[in-house]
Formats: structure tokens, C-alpha cells, sequence
């Protein structure tokens, strides 16, 4: 049993006991280099205590200690400076500082809850015990971590550390419960990025008493229409709030929410501001229940709900100006098609200016267009121009993340992609064919088949080939008419290590492109590792299940020879 702590997620690198390189976390296969700034925190060892040989990942947390973040915003108030929000904000925002010389300024600490791979070390077989070594090695670990029996220590621990939580020297914001055993941890694994063996309890988010100004409507990507409360500003466990939503009109007429009231507000699991209830007692005379609008307040198309959900839609589609802006944002965005430079002005500025319409049309942008935009010098132009064409190089899983899909997210993309193996055999589909695919539903299905029956759908896919989006398309043209004839289908690999040939996300995007799996843990399935560089506990397991080991070369031999039939 852990405290959940509140900062900045870190991974540390060391090699021989010598830190080389800090990152965070980000989307968990891809993080910022952040060396610069973590080796001028103090309670970061730059060199391990003891004998070190191997290769060892350290994972951890960077906080602002609460004492010491109070004197740092008193004495910027005197000194007529700019405030930290909260000790949150102020870890991430000073880690990701350029300079380290102001970072070091900062009185950052760090503590360590876990290691990721290694190399050369014969380690504890707990949890707990790991933690102790990783001190006995001048590591700063959590003097609250604990080891608890059963269901009771749990909701002890838990209960204890509520109580103690203000007195604490740094914030949390609940518990982490582990498996202690590092073996039943293997075991367990992972689901998407989640450990299976592990698991969080947040503490009752924080509450204050506040104003509703305004009720607005905001259209989202799919065209759902959502009441959000303009409030009063106030602090909410460090934070302040001006929005909550009110989700739909369900909820607004469950909770009775209207303009003038004063309302309990919180952050849900210390994140998202939401209404928790109105205070009636201090309702003022002549308030007006509030409505949902019959018709979208961007585009004025109808807006419609369906039997048999809460939620209220735009009809207008792609028509829609609201719609076509958060469609393309999340087109755009790191985990879809990764178009760096590509923000939330750049693409207000473009529809605004007529420039496009709909994600294809970023294909066909011009440089003279993109160098006509506010504040978009020739460097600047040059550089989204050539992102927006490396984004043309993205997967079939990228892109039908990219293209919005209802409940199609990260994950649920990837195995459409890995199961039809090309966009022609998943728009062919059936619902039947889509719900045989594990963790897909008949919701999902439905979804999914109504998109890739919608022409207008058809189209904007045609055109995205036309402009040069060909990796979804070519596998069925190069390997045959069904996903059952592609090289590699039926073969599972885990990727491991420091590949330098290419990227874990191309190596992975090639291997499924050819039908194969890709698996974030090893098991008497797996067709093969592929070892890079400091390969880890994965290359272990392989060794003791008799799984061949490949190095980075077999693999590239397999791509090549796999990509040629």
C-alpha cells in the first residue's frame, strides 16, 4: 500500500549506476527528454550507492513539497511575481522548463514506486522489498509505503492516511494497492497501459461553494450537444474553476440546475469540474427552469436524441463548423495522426479562413496557404507543411482512431486494424464479422458498420488515398483478398528493448500492417521476442519458456521478406 501521489510521473535511466536519461511518462510508449532538468533535483541520485553493472529503470514521482511550495508563491506575492495554481502544475511546469538552470531553482523532490526493465540484476521478489534495496541504493522512497495482509489492512491503510493527509509534506490524492509479488505481477500484466495488478482508491474529491452566471451549449466532435455552467471562479483543491459540465438535460433537470443559483462544485477524481448539487435555500426569486435547444447553436441543424440515450446531437455533421473543428483537432492529434505544430488556433484559423473543411483537405494545403495564416512565418509554414506530409505515412490503426469514430478509441482501433488487416475488408464488414472480434460489442459494431456505411464517410476516405494515405489500403493489394493471407497472420511478437533501426511504433505498425500481433507481455504463444538494446525482464521470460529471441536484424529480415511476397 502506497500514497497516491500528485506530481509528475518520471522514468530514470541508469546504466553501471550512473543516471543517463530522464523522460516522463506521456502516452506510455512515447515521452520528453527531461535530463536536463531532473539531474538538477537534489534527492535524485546521479549515481547509485553500491556495486552496479547492469541497466536499470526507476520510476517515480516529482513533487513539490507543500511547505516549500507555499514560501515559493508568498515570496513571488512580494515580489509582485506569478503565482503556482498548485504544487501539480508547478512540478510539470518546471520540469518541462528549458532552462535547468531555473529549474534548479526549485525546491523539486522525487520519490520512487516502481522499477521498469533491467538488465544484469538479480532482484528481490516483492514489491516491498524492491522499494527497500531501491533505498539502500540512495534512492528516495515513500516513508509511508506499507505492507498490509488482506481486505481490512487495505481499508485501514486507506483510512489512516485520509486521516493524516493535510499533515502530509507532500500532496496525494488516495492509495495505490499492489500485488507485492513481483512473479503474480508478471503474471497478472497489463490491459491496454493499466497494470492488472494494481489498483487506485482516490480520496472524496474536495468541494466549494459557487455561482452559475451563464448555462452554454458546446458541440463536440461526434455533435453531441453539452450544457456547460459558467461559474463564479473559485478554488477547488488548488485549482481554479470557471466551468463545469452539466453533461445533459437528464442531469440538469436531476439536479435542477439553473442560472443565479449557487451550486456545490468539485473536481471528480480531482480533475473534472462538475455541479454536485444547488443550494435551494439561496435560490434567487424568478429563476427560469433551463432547456436544452431543439436545434445545434453553431450550425442550426436539428438536434436529435435517440431512444435510448441521454445524450442530444447535431444532425449537421460534417456541415457543422463546431463539429468540423474538434473532428480535424483530434485528426490532428498526437495519438491519431501525430501532426505536430497543428494546435487548436492554427485550426480555427483555417476553417475560419476557408482554407478547409474536413481533415482531407490539410493534404492539399498549400505553403502560400499555410504562410497566410496570423503569426505563421516561412520556417514555421515549412515545418507543418512537412509534418502534415509525414502524417500521410500513418497506419490503418492510427487512422481510424484518427477518423472519430464513435467508442472507437486507441485500443478498440488497433484490433479492427490487426483483425481485417486492410480499410477495404473493414468497410466490406458486417456487425456480425465486427462482434467476433474480442472486447467488440454489438454497440460498437453498430457504430462502426453505420460509419462505413454513410457515403459521405466513403468519400472522405476515398479522397484521404487519392492524397497520398496508402498504408491502410496496400495490404490487401500486396497480400491477398482476405486478412487470413497476409504473412504474418496468426504470429504474435513482443517487442523489447532499444531498437535503433526504427521506432517501437514503426516496427509495430509494419508487424500488424503484415497481420501478425503485437503483445506487450511474453507468454508459450509468442511467436518470437525481438531483444534491442537493454532488454529486460520480457527477454527473461522468454529465455524460460523456450520463446526464440530474435535480434533487431531478424526482425527487419522478416519485415522485408514478409513485406516483398
Amino acid at each position: 500500500a502506497e500514497p497516491k501521489l500528485d506530481g509528475l510521473a518520471i522514468s530514470l535511466m541508469y546504466e553501471s549506476g550512473r543516471l543517463i536519461r530522464a523522460v516522463t511518462r506521456g502516452d506510455g510508449q512515447r515521452g520528453e527528454n527531461v535530463s536536463h532538468s531532473v539531474r538538477t533535483i537534489r534527492s535524485i541520485p546521479l549515481t547509485l550507492s553500491g556495486d552496479h553493472a547492469g541497466v536499470l529503470e526507476v520510476r517515480g514521482e516529482v513533487f513539490f513539497p507543500v511547505e516549500a511550495f507555499d514560501a515559493w508563491n508568498q515570496r513571488a506575492l512580494d515580489e509582485g511575481g506569478k503565482l503556482f495554481a498548485n504544487p501539480r502544475n508547478a512540478a510539470a511546469g518546471s520540469i518541462r522548463l528549458l532552462d535547468p538552470l531555473i529549474t534548479a531553482q526549485r525546491p523539486l523532490a522525487f520519490f520512487a514506486y516502481s522499477i521498469g526493465f533491467t538488465e544484469g540484476y538479480s532482484l528481490p521478489e516483492t514489491h516491498f522489498d524492491v522499494m527497500s534495496w531501491l533505498k539502500d541504493c540512495g534512492m528516495p522512497v515513500c516513508p509511508e509505503n506499507a505492507r498490509v495482509d488482506d481486505l481490512a489492512g487495505c481499508l485501514s491503510y486507506y483510512e489512516s492516511l485520509a486521516e493524516r493527509r493535510a499533515g502530509l509534506a507532500y500532496d496525494i490524492d488516495g492509495v495505490v494497492f499492489k500485488v507485492d509479488s513481483l512473479a503474480q505481477q508478471n503474471q497478472l500484466g497489463f490491459v491496454s497501459r493499466a497494470p492488472r495488478w494494481a489498483i487506485a482508491r482516490k480520496f472524496p474529491a474536495q468541494e466549494e461553494l459557487t455561482r452559475v452566471n451563464a448555462i452554454d451549449i458546446q458541440v463536440g466532435r461526434t455533435g453531441a450537444l453539452t450544457p456547460v455552467a459558467r461559474l463564479e471562479p473559485v478554488q477547488v483543491g488548488g485549482v481554479t474553476v470557471t466551468n463545469a459540465t452539466l453533461h445533459n438535460q437528464d442531469e440538469i433537470e436531476r439536479k435542477d440546475v439553473r442560472v443565479g443559483d449557487s451550486v456545490i462544485v468539485r473536481r471528480a477524481g480531482d480533475v473534472i469540474p462538475e455541479v454536485v448539487s444547488v443550494v435551494l435555500e439561496r435560490r434567487p426569486a424568478n429563476t427560469e427552469t433551463f432547456l436544452m435547444p431543439d436545434h445545434c447553436p453553431v450550425c442550426n441543424s436539428a438536434a436529435v436524441r435517440s431512444d435510448d440515450q441521454a445524450v442530444l446531437r447535431c444532425s449537421g455533421g460534417l456541415i457543422c463548423a463546431a463539429q468540423q473543428k474538434e473532428a480535424i483537432k483530434h485528426f490532428a492529434s498526437r495519438k491519431a495522426m501525430d501532426i505536430d505544430g497543428l494546435g487548436d488556433r492554427l485550426v480555427n484559423q483555417m476553417i475560419d479562413n476557408s482554407l478547409i473543411s474536413s481533415v482531407a483537405d490539410l493534404y492539399a494545403l498549400t505553403m502560400d496557404q499555410i504562410e497566410s495564416l496570423d503569426r505563421m512565418g516561412e520556417k514555421s509554414a515549412a515545418n507543418l507543411h512537412a509534418a502534415i506530409d509525414v502524417s500521410r505515412g500513418g497506419s490503418m490503426a492510427r487512422l481510424l482512431f484518427a477518423l472519430g469514430i464513435r467508442e472507437v478509441g486507441e485500443t478498440t482501433a488497433r484490433s479492427l486494424a490487426e483483425h481485417f488487416g486492410s480499410m477495404q475488408s473493414l468497410t466490406d464488414a458486417e456487425p456480425d464479422e465486427l462482434e467476433a472480434i474480442d472486447d467488440i460489442g454489438p454497440i460498437v459494431a453498430g457504430h462502426v458498420h453505420e460509419f462505413f456505411s454513410d457515403d459521405r464517410n466513403l468519400v472522405l476516405i476515398g479522397r484521404l488515398r487519392q492524397l497520398g494515405i496508402e498504408k491502410p489500403f496496400i495490404v490487401v493489394e500486396q497480400a491477398g483478398s482476405t486478412p487470413g493471407e497476409l504473412p504474418l497472420s496468426g504470429q504474435t511478437y513482443v517487442l523489447t528493448g532499444k531498437l535503433t533501426q526504427f521506432t517501437r511504433d514503426q516496427a509495430s505498425e509494419r508487424l500488424l500492417a503484415l497481420g501478425a500481433k503485437v503483445s506487450g507481455s511474453v507468454s508459450r504463444k509468442t511467436s518470437a521476442v525481438i531483444a534491442g538494446e537493454a532488454a529486460g525482464s520480457k527477454r527473461t521470460k522468454a529465455e524460460s519458456l523456450g520463446v526464440p529471441i530474435w535480434s533487431e536484424d531478424d526482425l527487419a529480415s522478416l519485415l522485408s521478406d514478409s513485406e516483398a511476397k
